[in-house]
């Protein structure tokens, strides 16, 4: 039998546009995400170490590592793409709670705008963020979805852009990808918000040892884990 997790959705407005209303999404709470102990549905999934990501067809698998935000999976589709990332959190839960205040004072603070509202995962964060300045000019706020959920010892955060973060017919097919996510939090002990490992699929590894190995010429190489996107894969 598995495992759900369900609330209750609110009537708080919300920002999205497009064939399929917010609130009859929400109005249809989520399973998940997983746990790896949990009995969560069977399905063709990509081992990315802490994460489990699910396999749709038409979306674009990705790993990439930068020096201020760690590594993250991202799956993109299109011009949408959702960034995947799991932490590390204390066994009394409530760490989205925390975490989602602290990232509508950044926003506000950075001169967006947010907006809370319930998905089928739970509370989320519609906003507007600032993209950046050029030659002084005001940023351009750009549209954004912040998700989260509370694990048992994790937290799993997804943040979605593109196309998908206001259209909910396009998102709907993201939040679904999100809600399928299984999280490996290991045995280990881990302060809360450290991140949990991502690491390259066995076959990926492989793979990219096979392509350096091609190329060595007897230099030392970049480290190839700090070249953005490393494993790209499409079904």
């Amino acid at each position: 039998m598995l495992r759900r997790r369900r609330r209750e959705s609110g009537d708080q407005p919300s920002a999205y546009a497009g064939s399929v209303q917010a609130d009859e999404l929400a109005a249809a709470p989520m399973a998940g995400p997983w746990d790896i102990a949990d009995d969560y549905p069977e399905a063709e999934r990509i081992d990315c170490g802490s994460l489990l990501i699910p396999v749709r067809e038409g979306f674009d698998v990705q790993i990439n590592v930068a020096e201020e935000q760690g590594a993250w999976v991202a799956v993109v589709q299109g011009d949408s793409g959702m960034q995947l990332q799991a932490f590390a959190a204390p066994r009394s839960g409530g760490l989205w709670e925390e975490v989602r205040h602290e990232i509508a004072e950044n926003i506000a603070e950075a001169g967006g705008r947010w907006h809370e509202s319930d998905g089928p995962c739970g509370p989320e964060l519609e906003a507007q963020v600032p993209a950046g300045t050029a030659n002084g000019t005001p940023a351009e706020l750009q549209p954004v979805r912040f998700l989260g959920f509370d694990g048992p010892r994790w937290f799993l955060r997804g943040v979605i852009s593109g196309p998908a973060a206001t259209d909910a017919a396009v998102g709907i097919q993201f939040t679904e990808l999100f809600a399928d996510v299984v999280v490996v939090r290991g045995d280990h002990p881990a302060p809360p918000r450290e991140q949990l490992e991502i690491r390259l699929p066995e076959e990926a590894r492989q793979a990219l040892e096979e392509q350096l190995a091609e190329q060595d010429t007897g230099w030392d190489l970049p480290d190839p884990f700090t070249r953005g996107p490393e494993i790209s894969e499409t079904r």
